[in-house]
Formats: C-alpha cells, structure tokens, sequence
C-alpha cells in the first residue's frame, strides 16, 4: 500500500486525489501501525520546518519512518516534507531534521517575491526513475521561502532558479525529495506521483 502521512502538516485530499486520478491506490494514515505496513509512504507538509518536525514526533510515526526507510521503503518527502529530510532547518531557530541528507533549509536572500509562488522550471542534473516521461525543463507548481541546500552536490537530481539556484529534487538511496507540489502540477505532476508509487524497488 502507498500511505500518504498524515502528522498535520499537509494538505492530503489533493495528494489523494492526485493519486486516485492516476489509479494508484493510497491510503491516508496518522499512526506508526499504519506506517509500518506501507510499500511506500509519501509525506507532503506546508508550514514551518520546526513545528512540522515536532507534529511528527508527537504523532508517534517518526520513529515507524526512519525504521522504513532504513529498511529500504520507498520514501517521498513533498515541499516541507522534503525540507524535512535535511540535517536541519533554520527558520525561526535552527531545529533538527531526519539527517538523511546532510545540509540545511535556509530562507531565500534575495531581491525576488519571497515566498516563490507559481510554475518554474525544474532542470535535471541526472536521470532518475522519478523523472521518466517527464521533458527536462518542465514547469511545476512551487510555494515555498525556504529550501534544502544539500552538503554533497550529487544528491541533487534536478534544480530550479529563483534568484539563485536550488535543489529542487533530491535522491539518496531509496529517499527522494521534491521542493514543488507534484498534485498542483497537472500533468508533469501526476506522471512523477505515478513514476514514484509504481517504480521498481531494489
């Protein structure tokens, strides 16, 4: 089952339905028994990094998630739930991450509309599963002031320029990441959510 995690930090009905459109099956879950059952999970979040970390640990599935992934589920984290896979995040304070990948979420500096708002174009750096039948230089849905800024450049698949350049898709091991909002990306989107719950695990 593809679980998409619920720990009050996301907007889920439009995931689910993105998935439900694409005909894969999910399920939307808030505790660890859940969690521990699923093929893959999938964690979407808007808000701030540390208030989104402390919702998952209360929740009781955090510790479910680092045991699955550490397992080799397949895993993919959506706008702050891919903020949450750095090392740390410094909004507001600097607060811990997962630490599956090592960097931290910083706030844009720069002269551009902070938060970026709208389509921009996602610009692969390597192939990926993820990516199949996805044209490079798509455009995507973005809504986000913060982003990752990965320590080892290859953990970036794909970036995106706002001001400056960011990583925009990551993937280390069976964990991947995506800044945009793959549901409010129509097509392009939807293929990458399919790519993600029917992809080959190994």
């Amino acid at each position: 089952m593809n679980v998409i995690v619920d720990y009050q930090a996301g907007n889920l009905s439009n995931l689910k339905n993105a998935l439900d459109y694409v005909g894969v099956e999910s399920q939307i879950v808030n505790d660890a028994a859940s969690i521990y059952q699923a093929d893959r999970i999938l964690m979407p979040g808007v808000g701030a990094f540390g208030p989104a970390m402390e919702s998952l640990k209360h929740s009781g599935m955090l510790e479910a998630i680092q045991e699955k992934i550490a397992a080799k589920t397949p895993f993919l984290g959506i706008c702050v739930g891919m903020q949450l896979l750095f090392s740390e995040g410094h909004e507001g304070g600097i607060f811990p991450g997962l630490g599956l990948i090592e960097g931290a979420v910083e706030r844009f500096e720069h002269q551009l509309k902070i938060p970026q708002i709208g389509w921009n174009q996602v610009s692969y750096r390597h192939e990926d599963p993820l990516l199949t039948d996805i044209p490079n230089n798509s455009y995507f849905y973005f809504v986000h002031s913060y982003f990752g800024k990965p320590t080892d450049a290859h953990v970036t698949l794909a970036t995106t320029e706002y001001g400056t350049s960011f990583a925009s898709v990551v993937h280390v091991d069976n964990v991947w990441g995506v800044q945009f909002h793959p549901e409010k990306s129509q097509i392009v989107g939807l293929q990458l959510l399919k790519n993600f719950c029917t992809m080959t695990t190994h």
